[in-house]
């Protein structure tokens, strides 16, 4: 049986549990892994909070995985850009799609299109140096921003903006984030929610660390915490106690209050030039779906960020589901010799284990269906000569050592590293080798 050649489109955790899925299933196979940036890690890198480098320590896994001899990175090749779907099918037995869902959904509300408005993606991305986010230049020149959205994200937003340059000091938040944060003249943090907070999906290490910030007090008001409140998980019972602690705090006197807009649904970004505001409607406590009610009132904000979920982006010739904003596909098999993986499979849910388990169910069931029937692909060779053809130039794994080692010389006294944010600079500092 001729060794299986493997493609997996995306370097983020999905595609990498996917390779290492694929290394563990089946004995003779090549996998290259592809990225449209010439950096791997997806969101270990891009989306994971700065200021939580415990988390990132996944990239050593993923970077021994890259070591392995059966294994390519090849970074700076675009799905769509640089090679096509159909192409990807003649070369490789097998394409796994790891795309992610790098697009934020929309609020649907009026004025969201006005500036200083930004979806989590595009605003995160910026504060951990994405190349396709580096120069959003957020208007964080007011006392008041808004934050909409009851997930992790959201409060990782709320946290980073929240925290002063000390308590950044041992993370890798890009240095033109850092000084537009450390300057802007914040006074109040909105963080506000559709439901109720025991509904809310923060993670409960992360909503107990908005407790410990040294300029920023947690504001949460009684009536939204009672103790007659119903909580359907663990995690949602030890949210609702931390919560409770956090409006039984006296004021504690720091310069910046990060408020919980329980039951808050926006109804209008306001605004002429910029935003000047948003108008929310009171959300019924007793109905959990968010249904609004005819209640509204408005907060002075001078930004908005959305945290509400995120869509992948739709290539030609691939088959794609407009309405959940994912590939089509049934427990992630798209065509035969196609599959998809991680939040380009089921939208933007879970954790970094989530995605292994994901990962993993669906290159067994991918690799099953292959059985005897393989043709002679011929895998890696024709994409090297194409992208040659085409003047592509794919990043290697030991490239990116190199922009790692750059990166790292470069940072700071007591910081992991200072990125390089721009597409041009990242190629710069492999040089001509």
């Amino acid at each position: 049986m001729k060794a299986i050649e493997a493609c997996v489109v995306g370097s983020g955790p999905s595609g990498f549990f996917a390779a290492d899925a694929l290394l563990r299933r089946v004995p003779d196979i090549r996998v290259d892994i592809l990225d449209r940036l010439p950096t791997p890690y997806g969101l270990v890198r891009g989306g994971v909070a700065p200021d939580h480098q415990g988390t990132k320590n996944i990239a050593r896994q993923f970077e021994r995985l890259c070591q392995h001899p059966s294994v390519r990175f090849l970074g700076n090749v675009g799905l769509g850009r640089d090679v096509g779907y159909a192409e990807l099918k003649d070369f490789y037995d097998l394409v796994v799609l790891a795309l992610g869902a790098p697009v934020d959904r929309k609020l649907g509300v009026p004025g969201e299109n006005l500036p200083g408005v930004y979806g989590s993606g595009a605003f995160v991305g910026w504060y951990n140096g994405h190349p396709d986010h580096r120069d959003l230049a957020p208007l964080l020149d007011c006392p008041a921003v808004a934050i909409v959205g009851n997930g992790n994200v959201a409060i990782d937003v709320a946290r980073v903006l929240a925290k002063t340059p000390e308590e950044m000091a041992g993370s890798d938040l890009c240095r033109h984030a850092g000084e537009v944060i450390a300057a802007a003249p914040l006074t109040d943090i909105y963080v506000i929610g559709r439901r109720g907070p025991a509904q809310a999906s923060f993670t409960p290490a992360e909503l107990a660390e908005l407790g410990r910030l040294r300029r920023t007090a947690p504001k949460v008001a009684p009536r939204d915490v009672a103790t007659n409140l119903p909580a359907d998980s663990p995690a949602a019972k030890k949210n609702l106690e931390i919560l409770r602690g956090l409006a039984q705090q006296p004021p504690a006197g720091k310069p910046l209050t990060l408020h919980f807009i329980f039951h808050a649904a926006p109804q209008a970004i306001l605004g002429r030039e910029r935003v000047e505001g948003i108008r929310l409607a009171r959300s019924g406590v007793a109905a959990e779906a968010g249904a609004v009610t005819d209640k509204t009132f408005e907060l002075a904000v001078g930004a908005v960020v959305t945290c509400i979920g995120y869509r992948t982006v739709a290539v030609p010739g691939l088959p794609f589901d407009p309405a959940r904003g994912v590939v089509r596909n049934v427990d992630g098999q798209v065509e035969p010799g196609v599959c998809v993986v991680g939040w380009s499979k089921r939208g933007p849910s879970g954790t970094i284990p989530t995605n292994r388990a994901d990962s993993f169910a669906v290159i067994e069931r991918a690799v099953g269906s292959i059985g005897e029937s393989l043709t002679a692909k011929p895998g890696g060779r024709a994409l090297d000569l194409l992208l040659s053809e085409r003047s592509v130039r794919a990043v290697t794994f030991a490239d990116w050592l190199r922009i790692d080692e750059r990166e790292k010389a470069t940072a700071p006294p007591g910081r992991p590293r200072e990125k390089l944010t721009r597409t041009e600079e990242l190629l710069a500092a492999i040089g001509d080798q």
